[in-house]
């Protein structure tokens, strides 16, 4: 097993992602996109995952690594690598396997409901979550389903949060990943009320999310 993580911001990193891999003694590589480090060949990896960042997957022109990027990932999925995108992530691989990715009805910036499909219900990684638990949100688009992909996770206000396509390719809109570091470096820059009632929401939810969190990469780690 070898691991790459691909990195598009410098506070996105892999959080829990890389405390379970260190756990695990697992090999992984972090390729750092934004300061124009080179893809390797997929053929070098036995999972890859694509972490989140602030820029739109169609903004190709302002960061000319999400092109090479999506090549990549094309040629990924079809060598059956065992693939995780995350927010960002999530929408790149919805747009390498041929759906769109659109503005969001709303954006979404901190703890949200979502909830298991009858598919999520029965999948491997998801089958052990409550139907509806919390993540950790932020983002402003939205992916269509890729054709061929099934629905696992979804909610009122984003109906698609999560899918998968096949047996080893899951995307994830939310954070998963996120540690309550991650999330107050996120949230610096935020002011007033809001800022308050996601913090105060985080002590209460990051002692649970921490193991949710763990436990679904592990299992993503062992069983694919």
């Amino acid at each position: 097993m070898n691991v790459l993580i691909l990195k598009h911001a410098p506070m996105e990193g892999p959080g829990l992602i890389e405390e379970v891999l260190r756990r695990q003694n697992i090999p992984y590589q972090i390729h750092d996109l934004y300061l124009n480090a080179s893809l390797p060949k997929p053929e070098a990896f036995s999972h890859v995952i694509i972490l989140g960042g602030p820029m739109n997957v169609y903004e190709e022109d302002q960061y000319p690594f999400l092109k090479k990027e999506d090549l990549f990932l094309k040629e990924a999925i079809q060598r059956g690598k065992c693939i995780l995108g995350i927010c960002l992530g999530a929408q790149l691989i919805a747009k390498a396997l041929g759906a769109k990715v659109v503005k969001a009805p709303e954006k979404e910036i901190g703890w949200y409901e979502v909830s298991l499909t009858e598919t999520g219900s029965q999948d491997s990684l998801f089958s052990t979550l409550p139907k509806t638990f919390p993540v950790f949100q932020w983002h402003e688009d939205t992916f269509e389903i890729p054709s061929g992909a099934k629905l696992i996770v979804t909610s009122y206000g984003i109906p698609h949060q999560a899918f998968r396509y096949g047996e080893n390719t899951y995307a994830l809109q939310f954070h998963i990943e996120a540690t309550e570091e991650m999330i107050r470096q996120w949230i610096e820059a935020e002011e007033g009320e809001e800022k308050t009632k996601i913090l105060n929401r985080t002590e209460r939810e990051i002692g649970d999310y921490k193991k949710r969190g763990i436990y679904f990469f592990t299992n993503f780690f062992k069983n694919h």
